[in-house]
């Protein structure tokens, strides 16, 4: 039974570590628009998550407009999460739309485990 559970805990801790896959990054595109853009009836912020950090410190949009949130996990497996906002992306469900109704700073936050460095990876939401 003990020899169970150590092997058992020793896959959790395995899985915990390696969860943000692969260390091989891929190169930056430089041809991509800013994270944040203006579209036709709405803004769209794309967070691009690598291992253990998002590509900007924050992302900016404006008060009582549309804004598209996609995640796009270009290095690991990761998740994003907005409180104040009811977002939560993933891999089955990377893109939402929302009306944001408040200004501020709302912090972004990983929203799977992704390995050791899972609560240092953070963003902020500044709505203007």
């Amino acid at each position: 039974m003990k020899k169970l559970l150590v092997l058992l805990m020793g896959v959790a801790i395995v899985i915990a570590i390696t969860a943000c896959g692969n260390k091989a990054s891929k190169p930056a595109d430089t041809t991509s628009p800013a994270a944040t853009t203006q579209a036709a009836g709405g803004q769209n912020v794309t967070l691009k998550a690598t291992n253990f950090k998002f590509d900007q410190t924050e992302y900016r949009v404006k008060k009582g407009e549309p804004v598209t949130i996609t995640l796009d996990n270009s290095q690991g497996i990761h998740g994003a999460s907005i409180k104040e906002f009811n977002v939560k992306l993933d891999n089955s469900n990377k893109t939402f739309t929302f009306t944001p109704d408040k200004t501020g700073s709302f912090p972004i936050t990983c929203s799977i485990m992704c390995g050791s460095g899972h609560a240092n990876m953070k963003t902020t939401l500044i709505v203007e």
